[in-house]
């Protein structure tokens, strides 16, 4: 006998299967990700459509068998104006990838969920310069990175754990965090010995120089201090080079943690 379940979720990818199917991926409230197959979903007279969709919170009700099979959906809250604008929309697909290159398995984490929540209403409800939007997909990105363990040293030395000298920066990924100049120095010599071939001792990969301004947004931001970033006046330069160590951190450990699994 399947047993039937009923669970809040919210949706982040459809695609169709045969001529009225769908299958939807859901990070639910208590079973983590899941995929649930709703049938006959794209027909007309289909009285789940109302209820589920991309980008939707619902109440969600299936049963297990063979597989995942929706028996009902109940819309919680439509993220409207996301499905709308098209800056908002990107940004969403953006946070959308993330969870599905992160998140294996069924595996329920409530702090996630309620970091999903709380970042899709900001981005419903807030309504900002065009290129202001993907400062909420940073906020989402460097918490979610918190939340999986990956939390990066801003206050010291990620290497030798010192005091940094705040005008000379560097964020190195292999050791988490911030690296004092000194560190870096003796990075950088390492990686000239390996690349002609010499023993490198401690080789850590290549640090990025980074301004000091950009590792204040991120202690802001790891801080959950959403009214204050909102009202920092962070020039192009400064977002450029946010966005730059956001992306490099996440390559390395998307390939990090895709390893582990």
């Amino acid at each position: 006998m399947a047993l039937q379940y009923r669970t809040k979720g919210f949706i982040y990818k459809k695609r169709d299967r045969g001529e009225a199917d769908r299958i939807f991926t859901v990070f639910t409230y208590d079973f983590g990700k899941i995929d649930i197959w709703a049938r006959s979903i794209r027909k007309i007279d289909s009285k789940l459509k109302s209820g589920i969709d991309i980008f939707y919170l619902s109440e969600i009700e299936f049963v297990q068998g063979k597989k995942k099979t929706l028996t009902d959906a109940v819309l919680i809250h439509k993220f409207s104006d996301i499905i709308i604008n098209p800056e908002k929309s990107a940004v969403a697909c953006k946070i959308a990838k993330v969870l599905e290159a992160f998140i294996h398995g069924q595996e329920h984490d409530h702090e996630i969920f309620a970091l999903i929540i709380e970042t899709f209403k900001k981005l419903n409800t807030y309504n900002l310069p065009a290129t202001s939007y993907n400062l909420i997909f940073i906020y989402f990105l460097w918490n979610f990175f918190a939340i999986l363990g990956y939390t990066p040293e801003l206050s010291n030395c990620a290497h030798c754990h010192g005091k940094l000298n705040e005008k000379e920066l560097y964020f190195s990924n292999k050791d988490g965090g911030v690296v004092c100049k000194d560190c870096h120095a003796t990075n950088t010599l390492d990686s000239r010995i390996s690349a002609q071939g010499g023993p490198a001792s401690g080789w850590r990969g290549n640090d990025t120089a980074v301004d000091s301004d950009v590792i204040k947004i991120l202690r802001i931001i790891l801080a959950n201090k959403w009214e204050t970033l909102l009202k920092l006046k962070i020039n192009l330069s400064t977002q450029k080079e946010l966005n730059n160590i956001s992306k490099n951190y996440y390559l390395y450990l998307l390939s990090s943690y895709s390893f582990k699994k």
